[in-house]
């Protein structure tokens, strides 16, 4: 398969982020358009900090010294991209925290406790909720915060599904103050004996990470509200499609040792249909945000 760099918007999206590829059909061409070419803007830098394009991690630095440092762009990837930046007016210390979250990955990973895996989540997917707004024609203020969340829940359920994939690649998202300071081969190990006390304590922080989502999600959907009805169906229908992934995760009794759950078509299609119910919220008046989930964040871009 191609590397995303070469991929259009659009292949990257269909081959790197199914979910939101279904999504996107209901966001019309434009907006849709846009969407595809953020996510593949943000999945190019992905697959630079985890070695999959040649000098990656070099090139990362790069981009994020040209941003940081407001300077001509030296990298092809951004100079084709900055025009995007501009016109689509994104905040380039968003941008810079994120290129901060993939960065974070290069250096032995051991989350040491829910703030620090917030902050975490924070950098990786609060970011692209809050890129995201700007590409959906969303620009007030006080939807920011939701868009923030959608996407911590998003990256909580991404942890969940893929810790035994994570802790073969040597990461631990998993809290040390949840689980102990267990390191990714003892995790991987424990994946052998599903029976075991650690297997057991993974399994119980699974769930703990789900319940966790649990709560971003509900922030995220209260915020959909904010967004244009076309763009409120489609966020509405990613985030279902994807909190899914935790539904099935869940029926497996936390068989993280199992590998990742995957969405069908039909499971998809009945979420779609599940999720365009949540339009009645615009009937509703708009709930304040709870700010208790962005205890930790304090310091971050766009973080109230």
């Amino acid at each position: 398969m191609a590397k995303s760099e070469f991929m259009t918007p659009h292949q990257a999206l269909a081959a790197n982020g199914k979910s939101f590829d279904w999504a996107r059909r209901f966001l019309g061409n434009r907006m849709g358009g846009d969407a595809a070419t953020l996510y593949r803007f943000c999945r190019v830098l992905d697959d630079m900090a985890d070695g999959d394009i040649p000098d990656g991690p070099h090139r990362l630095l790069t981009i994020r010294d040209d941003l940081a440092g407001r300077r001509r762009a030296t990298d092809p990837l951004l100079a084709d991209f900055l025009p995007f930046i501009y016109q689509q007016n994104l905040p380039i210390p968003v941008i810079i925290a994120l290129i901060d979250g993939l960065l974070q990955d290069q250096k032995p990973v051991r989350i040491a406790d829910e703030r620090a895996l917030r902050r975490y989540a924070y950098r990786v997917a609060g970011t692209v909720g809050l890129l995201m707004c700007h590409v959906l024609d969303c620009d007030d203020d006080a939807a920011r915060a939701h868009a923030i969340d959608l996407g911590i829940a998003m990256q909580l359920t991404n942890i969940a599904r893929d810790i035994l994939e994570d802790a073969k690649m040597g990461r631990r998202y998993l809290p040390a103050s949840w689980t102990g300071d267990v390191t990714p081969v003892h995790i991987t190990a424990a994946s052998h004996a599903p029976d075991g006390e650690l297997a057991r304590s993974v399994s119980a922080a699974q769930r703990q990470l789900l319940s966790m989502a649990d709560d971003y999600y509900q922030s995220g959907a209260a915020g959909l509200t904010y967004l244009p009805l076309r763009a409120h169906i489609a966020i509405a229908v990613a985030a279902r499609v994807y909190r899914q992934i935790g539904v099935q995760i869940t029926a497996t009794g936390y068989g993280w040792h199992h590998g990742r759950q995957v969405t069908s078509r039909v499971t998809k299609i009945i979420c779609s249909l599940q999720a365009c119910g949540s339009i009645w919220r615009r009937l509703w008046p708009r709930a304040p945000h709870r700010k208790q989930l962005h205890d930790g964040l304090e310091g971050l871009p766009d973080v109230r």
